[in-house]
């Protein structure tokens, strides 16, 4: 199902310990024209799988049996190959597991019950470069794991001095959950310069998507849990400047 002769398969593994999920994830998967390199029923084996086939995507259980998708997706994203991302799979809707999971660099966390056209849209947006959170979960990792109280530093982490007043306004807003155009519409600014803003932002601080980008947000103390910003100024209501 290719759409142009240059244009390569979004090529893609899955792990997980039940057949029938993998089964029915590569039905879904190929029938949208994303090529399924190979399946593996644990951690050890998605390691090898990826290691031998470099895909794009990792679609990866978290409880599987030998070695399972935290350590596996550790592993995965510590010795390459660059280019690949991880999605979280599962049917625990547990929240630290969905912090463990993006601290080890997955790209995404989605619960099973996903319908199938999320799936493969989950895939090619991280594939692109994005990330995602399922929403139902996202506030209660926020606000039970990404930043306790007790722990947190005083002030900004040194690794936000490099950004602009404007780069942690965007990264401040960004971390609350908003979308590029709901940026964009709350800055006064186009979806195109914010696009940008994010690319500098995770360029600087040498992430590797917008999950880690929110991650990195509560732990600083740039964005407090339960929905309360750190950021002392409101946002500005200007186009003017980017």
């Amino acid at each position: 199902m290719a759409d142009g002769v240059n244009r390569p398969a979004l090529r893609a593994v899955i792990a997980d310990d039940q057949a029938l999920v993998r089964t029915g994830f590569g039905m879904i998967l190929a029938a949208d024209g994303i090529e399924v390199t190979a399946e593996a029923a644990d951690g050890a084996e998605a390691l090898a799988a990826v290691r031998r086939t470099r895909p794009d995507v990792v679609l990866m259980d978290i409880r599987m049996p030998q070695m399972d998708g935290i350590e596996a997706t550790r592993r995965i994203l510590a010795d390459g190959p660059d280019g690949t991302r991880v999605i979280i799979l599962t049917t625990y809707d547990l929240d630290h597991y969905v912090y463990a999971a993006l601290t080890a660099g997955a790209s995404g966390f989605l619960l099973k019950d996903v319908s199938p056209e999320h799936l493969v849209a989950a895939v090619r947006l991280v594939q692109s470069g994005d990330a995602l959170l399922a929403p139902a979960i996202t506030r209660r990792l926020i606000e039970r794991f990404a930043q306790r109280e007790e722990d947190r530093p005083d002030g900004l982490h040194r690794d936000l001095s490099g950004l602009t007043p404007r780069e942690l306004e965007v990264l401040r807003l960004l971390a609350t959950g908003l979308s590029n155009a709901e940026l964009a519409d709350r800055l006064l600014l186009s979806p195109t310069t914010i696009k940008t803003h994010i690319g500098r932002i995770l360029s600087k601080l040498d992430l590797r998507d917008r999950v880690q980008a929110v991650v990195l947000a509560y732990e600083t103390g740039l964005v407090s849990p339960g929905g309360g910003g750190s950021w002392p100024h409101p946002p500005e209501r200007t186009g003017t400047r980017p």
